[in-house]
């Protein structure tokens, strides 16, 4: 008996339809074969079927049983097929048909329940985009799969619930979204910004930072309090937006990073790798391309910590994804994207010993190995920058001075709302160009959106000039400068907007 059966497959954040071809012949000699280009993990299905079933008290077919994965020509992994390929066998030996325009998506475990799956959402997502009614998901998937609206999602416990379904002694219902306490959860960063003192620019740059998502560099001798702020710096971003969730929540499913139970992602990503992570750690790639921490980091933070240590090439490997938000990560047999749209927030010292700038430590190193130590980060990098900070010494008077207490100082909560109000001004001019933020503007959105007076033309020429701004730190200035408008509430960028952004730039001495 013939029986087919709908499942999908993911190439990267792509998912792609897979029919379940399932022939159990009543002649020849018993047999389990899986053709269509299958994977060591998709053959072992044969053993975790074959085994779930008998462990289940259903009788496994000692006949030459056929599957084949179509399309035969693409490559097939994964686990997520063994769920299809039971129901197919179970279809074929009982006559009970399969539901009709229903796509079936899951791991066996050896004794016949079905374990969590990675991809639950992106098989919903494909559901929905190809018009199938009903997606069939282990019970650990659901709360994945039940984000995506207009799709039933049923929950299968077992085998023996599925051949219940199956034959009609069972009625499954559709399961009902319901926030997981997960998604209930405020943001809550390692630190709070009244908690970091003598830092009021620092935090203003931040500020600048999370209203537009603009890319930070700190630099400072050790002590001063850079990695603090960029732990407190999560505390005053915004909740991700319904869309933004969806597109990070894609990322972390594919790469079978939501837990058990889990839903969909609400808290921008905070992702801080060691400075001796590979290449392929920080972009993605591997064999099996997966994503890496830019990727992880979508709309998010990727804070690099001593970011000199980095290797120069794996820094190098991030000018692409920094300016373009996405990457391709190609292989012999297989292309992949992966979004990359993240915030860097990056902070070093000032030389090897740390104490090049510190007003009472004398620094020890000499001239060529300070100049050896900033050269491991190249000019190019560094252009991508949007705002480049130095973070003095705070003096010990001013971290005990009694008058400056904790409940005196902004929380990350008061500045939230400030940021929070600045990204729904640019929500509201970007509605009709596909981007969130004033970071991810290109000159055509710039030449429309930020409009400059003859005076602050003037300033920015003379700056420029001066500064030896390269084409692409002048509209990365006027992107600041149209950020600190917003947190001013103003239409126009003025004069005092400009200047201050410029103060962010890097000075090139003559």
């Amino acid at each position: 008996m013939f029986v087919k059966v709908s499942s999908a497959s993911h190439l990267g954040l792509e998912t792609m339809g897979v029919d379940v071809e399932v022939n159990v012949a009543w002649r020849g000699l018993p047999g389990f074969e899986i053709v269509g280009l299958p994977s060591k993990a998709v053959d072992e299905s044969k053993e975790r079927v074959k085994t779930a079933m008998v462990n289940s008290k259903i009788d496994f077919p000692r006949r030459k049983i056929t599957v084949n994965l179509a399309p035969a020509d693409v490559p097939k992994e994964g686990s997520f097929y063994d769920l299809p390929i039971a129901a197919g066998i179970i279809s074929a030996i009982t006559g009970c048909p399969i539901p009709k325009n229903s796509l079936f998506f899951g791991e066996l475990s050896l004794d016949g329940s079905l374990r969590h799956t990675r991809g639950a959402l992106l098989a919903s997502l494909f559901a929905k985009e190809n018009g199938i009614d009903n997606i069939f998901v282990p019970p650990a998937s659901v709360n994945e799969a039940i984000v995506v609206k207009g799709v039933n999602v049923y929950s299968i416990e077992n085998l023996s619930q599925l051949l219940a379904y199956l034959e009609g002694q069972m009625v499954l219902k559709p399961r009902v979204y319901r926030p997981t306490k997960d998604e209930e959860t405020v943001i809550q960063a390692e630190f709070d910004m009244k908690e970091i003192l003598g830092q009021e620019q620092a935090k203003r740059v931040l500020e600048i930072a999370a209203s537009g998502g603009h890319n930070v560099f700190m630099i400072g001798s050790p002590g001063a309090g850079k990695t603090m702020l960029a732990r407190a710096f999560p505390g005053i971003l915004p909740m991700l937006s319904e869309e933004e969730s969806l597109e990070v929540t894609k990322i972390y499913s594919v790469s079978g990073r939501i837990p058990p139970e889990g839903s969909i992602i609400r808290i921008r990503p905070f992702r801080a790798p060691h400075h001796t992570i590979s290449q392929v750690g920080l972009i993605g790639g591997g064999s099996n391309p997966q994503p890496g921490e830019v990727s992880l980091s979508h709309r998010g933070i990727l804070f690099l910590d001593e970011f000199n240590e980095f290797p120069r090439f794996v820094l190098e490997a991030l000018r692409q994804p920094m300016e373009d938000g996405s990457l391709i990560i190609s292989r012999s047999k297989r292309q992949v994207k992966y979004p990359c749209r993240f915030t860097l927030v990056a902070s070093a010292n000032p030389c090897p010993c740390g104490y090049l700038y510190h007003p009472v430590k004398p620094c020890i190193c000499a001239p060529r190995e300070i100049q050896r130590y900033k050269k491991r980060i190249s000019g190019p990098l560094l252009d991508r920058i949007d705002l480049h900070l130095e973070v003095p010494v705070v003096d010990i008077k001013e971290l005990t001075d009694s008058k400056k207490t904790h409940d005196t100082l902004e929380t990350s909560m008061v500045i939230q709302r400030r940021v929070m109000v600045a990204r729904k001004l640019q929500k509201e001019r970007f509605k009709q160009d596909g981007i969130f933020t004033n970071a991810e503007m290109k000159n055509k959105h710039v030449k429309k959106y930020c409009l400059l007076t003859k005076e602050v033309r003037q300033l920015l020429m003379q700056a420029g000039a001066r500064f030896q701004l390269s084409a692409r730190s002048y509209f990365k200035v006027i992107k600041t400068a149209r950020t600190i408008a917003d947190l001013a509430d103003s239409e126009a960028i003025a004069l005092v907007h400009m200047a201050e952004a410029l103060q962010y730039r890097p000075r090139i001495q003559n």
